[in-house]
């Protein structure tokens, strides 16, 4: 059996989590106002996530006798932090469609399998988190007081 679509996917991940390196990076670098506080750490966190996803897929396509691709698509990029939690939220989902996709390419290989879920498991903790971030429901927004009566 040849590795070579199961490593051509795995390094459109790669080029995927490099990107997120960058894109993360740059949204940390460049959030400002009242909110870089909370978010410039958290962008950064997340590139710092990607960084070590490519790390473990660079490492599996040489494994599995490739050789890891060392560029990465275009980002996307704003000032409008309401955009870049957007941007991040697809960028999250399509992890999640391209780590669901290897592991159906990776089925009877189950180590395989097993380590590609553990990292989807994480890309879906991403979606899961850019999802309530982007949430709008009564009292998420700053400075809302609570309705609730004390007796």
């Amino acid at each position: 059996m040849s590795n070579q679509p199961i490593i051509d996917h795995l390094n459109e991940i790669l080029k995927h989590e490099w990107t997120g390196v960058a894109q993360y990076a740059q949204a940390g670098f460049i959030v400002e106002g009242v909110w870089r506080e909370v978010y410039a750490e958290k962008f950064l966190d997340d590139a710092k996530e990607s960084f070590g996803h490519a790390q473990l897929i660079g490492d599996k396509i040489v494994a599995l006798g490739g050789v890891p691709v060392a560029t990465r698509n275009e980002i996307k990029q704003s000032r409008d932090l309401s955009e870049v939690l957007e941007f991040s939220l697809a960028f999250e989902s399509k992890a999640v469609e391209m780590y669901s996709k290897a592991i159906e390419m990776a089925e009877g290989d189950r180590a395989l399998v097993v380590f590609l879920e553990d990292i989807l498991k994480e890309e879906q903790e991403g979606v899961d988190e850019y999802t309530k971030l982007l949430r709008q429901t009564a009292g998420s927004a700053a400075g809302t007081t609570s309705t609730a009566k004390t007796g």
